[in-house]
């Protein structure tokens, strides 16, 4: 895998070894950053990170901070080593349940311009309810969050569905905070 796009184009990151993981295709992903455009300036939550392209290509195409969340020990360690590959300062890594962290960021009143949430496609209806009670309460106002799921399946959130993209077996959902 590569960054797309920015100040660190180019770059190869690792994913985390074994197949538990599905980084996101680069082809998905540049469509991502096409549709939603400038991410300059932005603080950016990456669910489900994995090796954290997605977080890592926003900070490389200028947000302002981004933090990569992932409980399991494979990614965190992938995620660490990408991060220091990059030398990236503004790059959070937080080794934690999506639930636990989203429950404790809007206990604390955390909240994110751009929200990445790309878990492995099996668990989506298991935590679609959780994402549908968290994230407007962690995603600012105007906000958007992009969910991939397989393509499928089209994951509901009580957000404004801006756009519903299918590529391949991939489906790439952006909604809008209200």
């Amino acid at each position: 895998m590569r960054i797309i796009a920015g100040k660190n184009k180019g770059a190869t990151i690792a994913a985390p070894p074994g197949t538990r993981t599905r980084p996101t295709a680069d082809r998905v992903r540049e469509a991502v950053f096409s549709i939603l455009g400038s991410v300059e300036g932005l603080a950016v939550l990456d669910l489900f990170a994995g090796s954290g392209a997605l977080g890592l290509e926003a900070l490389s195409r200028g947000a302002a901070v981004a933090e990569l969340v992932d409980n399991r020990a494979g990614a965190a360690k992938t995620i660490a080593k990408n991060i220091a590959k990059l030398g990236l300062r503004n790059a959070g890594l937080n080794r934690r349940d999506y639930r636990s962290f989203l429950k404790d960021a809007a206990g604390k009143g955390r909240v994110f311009d751009l929200i990445f949430v790309d878990p492995p496609y099996k668990m989506h209806r298991v935590i679609e309810p959780e994402l549908k009670k968290w994230l407007p309460q962690v995603a600012v106002s105007g906000g958007r969050v992009v969910v991939e799921s397989d393509a499928s399946r089209a994951v509901m959130l009580p957000l404004e569905l801006i756009t519903d993209k299918v590529y391949g077996e991939t489906r790439i959902r952006v909604f809008r905070a209200t």
